[in-house]
């Protein structure tokens, strides 16, 4: 069937904010490494949108009272609102829910970003109404450095006019997607300062 049936796509924070829309919430089901939260700053400079206009609230107790008042101010204002580690507050969604379900006339720039674990007990009403990814780490050294160069914009090793940089990038990638593979081991894979930690693409 050939190979493009086996190898995970590269995510497009592009292509999901084409398919995106105020009345349905972008769904990530995260996996170790990931890291939309900068793609997602990326995204909006790329769509002329403005940073002070992009929200971001790392869920847990206590923070429900203020996730409600930023959500009702970004439906208002159009704004994005990213609730990242909702699977820490599982509770709360039912009350998300409740919300989104209650949602005529939003603003037509207002989006919903969440992120979670893989949790058993999120709800199915939001998951229902959701744009759903699921962020999977690349495989192997050559889908990892690929990885790595789409996420670039396209003019980023032209700008640079010294000689040293693009083999400089090169280094960087080819350093982080090994650091990326060795991990999967453990300790066997890593020095011990490194075991458990979470290499993600935005430190290249």
């Amino acid at each position: 069937m050939g190979e493009r049936y086996v190898t995970p796509p590269i995510l497009s924070f592009d292509n999901i904010f084409e398919q995106s829309s105020p009345m349905s919430p972008i769904v990530f089901i995260l996996s170790p490494g990931s890291d939309p939260a900068s793609d997602l700053l990326k995204l909006a400079e790329r769509q002329d949108f403005h940073n002070s206009k992009i929200k971001f609230l790392s869920m847990g107790q206590g923070q429900e009272e203020t996730a409600i008042q930023l959500l009702d101010t970004a439906i208002a204002r159009g704004q994005w609102l990213m609730l990242q580690n909702c699977h820490l507050l599982v509770r709360w969604l039912r009350d998300l829910e409740k919300i989104l379900e209650g949602l005529s006339k939003p603003h037509p720039d207002f989006r919903l970003w969440i992120t979670t674990d893989p949790t058993p007990n999120f709800p199915i009403g939001i998951l229902q109404r959701s744009l759903k990814v699921v962020t999977e780490p690349p495989n192997g050294l050559r889908l990892n450095m690929r990885s790595t160069y789409l996420k670039m914009p396209s003019t980023a090793l032209t700008d640079c006019e010294h000689p040293a940089f693009p083999p400089l990038v090169f280094v960087l990638a080819f350093f982080h997607a090994v650091v990326q593979e060795r991990r999967k081991y453990g300790k066997v894979g890593l020095i011990t300062w490194q075991v458990g930690s979470d290499y993600m693409a935005s430190w290249v």
